[in-house]
Order: structure tokens, then sequence, then C-alpha cells
């Protein structure tokens, strides 16, 4: 496995409305778009950084793992991700050298990256998310 670049940095808010008025007025980063993912039950906006993203996660529903962050922790980074070549190898290496793993196979994410996540007691207590691209 060898990670390529950071992909992406997940940010949890209550509003992407709300949060959009900082990074698009205040940074003048402006919004590539935004997506549903309703697997995740969370809509998405990407905002570009040179080769990487700030990815803002507004829950759908009061389930949504982005909602119970926020219950628990209030908004803030909610993952990093890193983008892999082949996500399967990445996973298929992780698990033999028994890293605890959420996702043991690869699921599709925003703008259909393959994703998988990487528990947070085997990074140190960062939620990582594992994306290939094609």
């Amino acid at each position: 496995m060898k990670p390529t670049v950071i992909d992406h940095i997940g940010i949890a808010v209550k509003s992407i409305d709300e949060a959009l008025k900082f990074w698009e007025e205040g940074l003048g980063i402006k919004c590539t778009g935004r997506e549903e993912v309703a697997e995740q039950k969370v809509i998405t906006a990407f905002l570009p950084v040179e080769d990487t993203e700030v990815e803002l996660l507004q829950a759908t529903s009061d389930e949504s793992p982005v909602a119970k962050f926020i219950e628990k922790k209030g908004e803030g980074i909610h993952h990093i991700a890193i983008r892999v070549d082949n996500l399967e190898a990445a996973l298929a290496e992780m698990k033999a050298k028994g890293i605890r793993l959420i996702d043991e196979k690869p699921r599709y994410g925003a703008g259909g990256a393959k994703i998988a996540f990487v528990h947070p007691k085997a990074t140190g207590g960062i939620l990582l998310e594992l994306s290939e691209r094609d």
C-alpha cells in the first residue's frame, strides 16, 4: 500500500449553507458542488485547496454517523482521507497486519470514489478514510 496524497479533510457541520459563508466569503474558496450520499445519510460539499479538498458534511438524519459525531463532539474535523491506488489491496494488507477496520470491503462515497474507513482505535483517535478515485 502506498498512500499518494491527502484526498480530503471531512468537517462535520450542522449547516452546509452556514459553513459555506466562511469558506466562500471569508476565504474565497468556492464550492465545486453538493451531493447527497444516501448510504451515509449526509449531504457533502467539496471545496478545492490545491491538490486536496475540504469536505463539509451535513447529516440528513439523526441516525447519520455525522449527526452522532456532532451530538457527541460538536462540529469539527470528522475524518482525514488518504488516497490509495488500490483500495482492495490496501484493505487486505491492513487486515493482514491486524489493523482494526470499520470497512473490510470498499463502498462508494461522494463523487463515485471507492472508500473504506479505518477504526479510530487503530489510528490514535482519528477516523481515517482510504479513498480510490479513477
